[in-house]
């Protein structure tokens, strides 16, 4: 598998799989057939969304990025490592083109809902994780091109 950009289907199968959760959680409102419909639409345009970050953003160099600089940031504790870290990091990658066009500050009561069901071995509460999740979000959003969220980045 070459590491071009544009070969990546990770960014739309993240993108499919995020977009397909919250679908779901979204149109269980409406009931069953909404839970139906919402995932399937959620699905569609997260796998979108998830295409055009992968294009941006080679998953390959952002994980390498964050592995080797997790460790000097701010919001770092010696008692984790990078396998704390890393699904923090990659929950970012994945949720950042669902959310595409929305500031961090906008989502993060939803991100933050959903961070115990995607963490996986992580040992990062949401108060722990929340800084290496944004800072994947403006990893993105500065390779993206424009500004989508208008805060400057």
């Amino acid at each position: 598998m070459s590491d071009i950009k544009k070969d990546h289907s990770i960014g739309e199968g993240t993108g499919a799989g995020a977009g397909a959760i919250t679908g779901a959680a979204v149109g269980s409102a409406a009931g069953p057939i909404g839970t139906v419909v919402g995932a399937v639409a959620g699905a569609v345009l997260g796998a979108k969304a998830g295409g055009a970050v992968a294009e941006a953003v080679n998953p390959t160099t952002y994980n390498d990025h964050f592995e080797t600089s997790y460790n000097k940031a701010d919001y770092y504790t010696a008692d984790r490592d990078w396998n704390d870290y890393r699904p923090a990091y990659q929950y970012g990658y994945d949720t950042y083109g669902q959310y595409q066009g929305k500031r961090f500050e906008d989502v993060e009561n939803d991100l933050e809902r959903n961070w115990d069901a995607t963490k996986a071995n992580s040992r990062l509460a949401w108060a722990e994780a929340r800084g290496a999740v944004r800072d994947g979000w403006h990893y993105i959003e500065r390779a993206m091109p424009g500004d989508a969220d208008g805060d400057g980045r």
